[in-house]
């Protein structure tokens, strides 16, 4: 608990720093997801899968 009042300054200072916070966290997410991606072998696009080389051309029923 804080023994004085906050000055303006530090409560627009805290603001801005979980924003960055949060803008930091998204793209530690977003390079973790390309990783996974990349580790697993999946091409998105054209659907290979370079673990067994098999090409899914669609959803088979």
């Amino acid at each position: 608990m804080a023994i004085a009042k906050d000055h303006e300054l530090h409560t627009r200072r805290q603001g801005r720093n979980v924003g960055l916070g949060v803008v930091l966290a998204a793209f530690v997410a977003i390079v973790f997801g390309l990783t996974i991606a990349k580790v697993k072998g999946v091409d998105v696009a054209t659907g290979y899968d370079a673990s067994n080389g098999i090409i899914n051309e669609g959803i088979s029923e």
